[in-house]
This record gives C-alpha cells, sequence and structure tokens, in this order.
C-alpha cells in the first residue's frame, strides 16, 4: 500500500478528486459544527456527571461523537437509522417480496434505503422520547411543559435525519461510505478529550501498567490492520479463455477474514445498551411486576457484570455471521462463476461450487467473529489489567478508525488506479 501522504498529494493533485476531498471536509465540519448546538432547558453540569458515572451512556456518547453529552440537536447521533438498517435487513430475510426488491440491482436498493429512512423516523421519535424521560426521572431537564417536550422531541428527529441526509451526500459526492466517516468523525472528535483525561491521571499510574496499555494499543491496532486485510484466495480457472502456455487462466476470488467490517459492533451496540436504559426507566415506576423485570435488565446489562460482557461478544459474533450471510450469496457468486466457463479445481459447477464457498466462509467468519468479539469486550480487559478507564475510545473505537482509514485509502487509491487507465485509453 503506498505511502498516503503520496495518495493525498496525488488526490490533491485530480481536480475531480480534489473536489470529493473538499466536499467531504466541508460536511464534516458541518457536523462537527452541528454537534454542539445545544437543545436548551438542559442543566450541563448535571448532564456531565451523569455520562461520567454510566458506562453505557459514555458507549453511546462515543458512538454520537460527543452529541449525546452535550445534548445537542444530533444527540440521537445515527443510531436510529443503524437500527432501521437492521429491522429491514432482518424482514429481508423474512419477507420474499422484499428479499426479490433486494436483488433488482440499484432500483431495488434504493426502494430498501426509502423504505429504511421512513423507518428511521418512528425510531427516531421513541429513542428522543426514551431519552427525555430518562433526563426528566434524573432532573437534568429543567422544562415540564408539554409543548417545550415534543418541540426537543421534533428536534432530535430533525437532527438525526439531517445527519442521515449528510452521511448519503458524502456517500454520493465525498470520499467513502458517509455513515462510517460520519461515526469515524464522531470518535476522532473525542479522541483528544480521551487523551486529556488519561495523561490526567497517568501520574497516578505505574509505569508497567502504562506500557502495559501502550503495548496493548499497538497490537489491537497491528491486529485489526492484520485481520482487515486478511484474505483466503480460492483459485478459479476459465476454460473458455485460453492461452498458449496453459490452455487457460487463473484468478483467484478473495474472501475477507473480516467480510462484515465494523457492522457487527455497530449493530451490537445499538441492542445492548437499550434493556439498561428501559430499565433504568421503568425502575421508577411504582408496579412490583415491572420493576422486578427492570431490575433484572439493569442487573444483567450492567457494563461492571460478566453477563453484559458474554452477551455483548455473542451479539457482535452472531451480527458478523448474519451480516456475511446478507452480503456474500454463495450461489450468486456460484452462477456467475459457471456462467463465465470458470470452476474452482477439483470442485464440480454449481451446487457443489456454493456448498464449497460457504464451507470456507464459515470457517474464516469463525475467526473474524471471535476477533471482533474481543475487540469489542477489550476495554474492560484492559481496564481490570492497568487501572486506565479514562480513554474512551476503546477497542471498538480504534476497530471503527482503523477501518475507516483503509476503507478511504483504498477508495482513494482505486479511484487513481481508474483515473490512470482513463488517461491510458
Amino acid at each position: 500500500m503506498p505511502n498516503i501522504l503520496t495518495v493525498i498529494t496525488n488526490v490533491w493533485k485530480a481536480r475531480d478528486l480534489r473536489r470529493k476531498f473538499l466536499i467531504t471536509l466541508a460536511i464534516l465540519a458541518i457536523f462537527r459544527l452541528l454537534a454542539v448546538i445545544p437543545v436548551p432547558g438542559i442543566d450541563r453540569q448535571a448532564l456531565a456527571q451523569l455520562f461520567s458515572g454510566n458506562q453505557i451512556l459514555g458507549l453511546l456518547d462515543i458512538f454520537s461523537g460527543g452529541t449525546l453529552a452535550n445534548f445537542s440537536i444530533l444527540a440521537l447521533g445515527l443510531a436510529p437509522y443503524i437500527n432501521a438498517s437492521i429491522v429491514l435487513q432482518l424482514l429481508t430475510m423474512i419477507f420474499p417480496k422484499l428479499e426479490a426488491l433486494s436483488k433488482e440491482g440499484e432500483f431495488g436498493r434504493e426502494k430498501i434505503n426509502q423504505y429504511t429512512r421512513l423507518l428511521t423516523v418512528p425510531l427516531s421519535a421513541v429513542q428522543a422520547v426514551g431519552m427525555v424521560a430518562l433526563l426528566k426521572n434524573q432532573q437534568i431537564i429543567s422544562f415540564a411543559q408539554p409543548l417545550s417536550v415534543v418541540n426537543v422531541v421534533f428536534t432530535m428527529i430533525a437532527g438525526t435525519m439531517l445527519l442521515v441526509w449528510l452521511g448519503e451526500l458524502l456517500t454520493e459526492f465525498g470520499v467513502g461510505n458517509g455513515i462510517s466517516v460520519l461515526i469515524f468523525a464522531g470518535i476522532v472528535g473525542r479522541l483528544p478529550i480521551s487523551l486529556l483525561q488519561t495523561g490526567a491521571i497517568s501520574q497516578t499510574l505505574s509505569m508497567f501498567n502504562l506500557v502495559i496499555f501502550i503495548a496493548l494499543a499497538l497490537a489491537v491496532i497491528v491486529g485489526i490492520v492484520y485481520v482487515n486485510e486478511a484474505t483466503r484466495q480460492i483459485t478459479v480457472r476459465y476454460a473458455r479463455r485460453p492461452t498458449s502456455a496453459t490452455g487457460g487462466q487463473s484468478t483467484h476470488l478473495p474472501l475477507r477474514v473480516n467480510q462484515a467490517g465494523v457492522i457487527p459492533i455497530i449493530f451490537a451496540v445499538s441492542l445492548v445498551v437499550m434493556p439498561s436504559i428501559v430499565g433504568g426507566y421503568l425502575l421508577q415506576l411504582n408496579q412490583p411486576q415491572i420493576a422486578a423485570v427492570a431490575s433484572f435488565l439493569t442487573t444483567t446489562f450492567d457494563p461492571n457484570r460478566w453477563s453484559y460482557h458474554v452477551i455483548y461478544f455473542f451479539l457482535v459474533f452472531g451480527f458478523t455471521y448474519f451480516y456475511t450471510a446478507v452480503t456474500f450469496n454463495p450461489d450468486k457468486i456460484s452462477d456467475e462463476i459457471k456462467k463465465y466457463g470458470g470452476f474452482i479445481p477439483g470442485i464440480r459447477p454449481g451446487r457443489a461450487t456454493a456448498d464449497y464457498l460457504s464451507f470456507v466462509l464459515n470457517r474464516i467468519t469463525l475467526a473474524g467473529g471471535l476477533f471482533l468479539g474481543a475487540v469489542a469486550v477489550l476495554p474492560s480487559l484492559v481496564q481490570g489489567a492497568t487501572g486506565i478507564s479514562t480513554l474512551t475510545l476503546g477497542g471498538t473505537g480504534i476497530l471503527i478508525v482503523v477501518s475507516v482509514v483503509l476503507e478511504i485509502s483504498k477508495n482513494l487509491e482505486s479511484q487513481l488506479i481508474m483515473r490512470n487507465y482513463d488517461s491510458f485509453l
């Protein structure tokens, strides 16, 4: 992979790529500006104390880019849109009409994206009402008039839809996947605060713990790059493309170990944090049966308990298989290989090839799922080993940052290669 500075220099020299790069920077600047516009009527000091003592809310704040801790107009972040995507992908596997629509190329994808945006609105409303109710129970919200509450809820819904729109603009006119880049920008925006917090307590830690922490951080970054770049090369021969040397042409079908990328962790975070928040709200009700359920939820999904980490790990592991199954269709790949006269040596074309690809993909996805699950629960392990808990970036944040940087770098590199081909032709 070429030096990142060389890639940026070449991008800046190309007019169309420079335009995409500047559009990306402009959208990120707008996002960071909107992230600091607060919703009125909030006790900022009480809100900061609530987030400092709640790991669940702190984890949500990471993915919102600090907008939740400020309770800005973008407080909900992209969580409702991500949840809507999860629901639509599950429904696609259940309803044949949606499954057929997803196979209709660009038109089908656009219709499903439209359904996802429509579903985001009611999900945003539910999450906004729940967040307002949670903060009101904590005496953080100073207003009580119904009209003021409705105003805040609609503001939060509008903020989420604005963020979705910015993400789609970034995908169309900028560099990389817009949603991933916005999450990346939010995490990086929290990085200076995390580093300052870690530096503030570094004087109270032993040198041994700091060395362990730095070594683990470097090991995680190296491991993430290695796993993201790791592929299983499946040899494919095309008998109908003769050459003078071999009588056929060989190529490779790359199957990535981490086929799902960072999506499983984002999905898992969106689900694992909700039971604790709902349980905390239900505990305020004076009904014994509901209080018992709420107590079970808050206890089971307490970040300081092993049950939370076990559930989190298996959610990430399960979503890895789920998203891989959604994005990679062995039957379709097998049909494409057969259509162009290709075959895998030792494997019959058709059904046998699809079964072989499924077998290989399941084996390498096992390694990818275990790795993603380990990265997801890594912050707790690091905290137990070193006592450093103020670096809120965590293994999940590092995974997203490194993955998005690699994705953007590959995107820019591929566009530069395409430009070279165009100039050659």
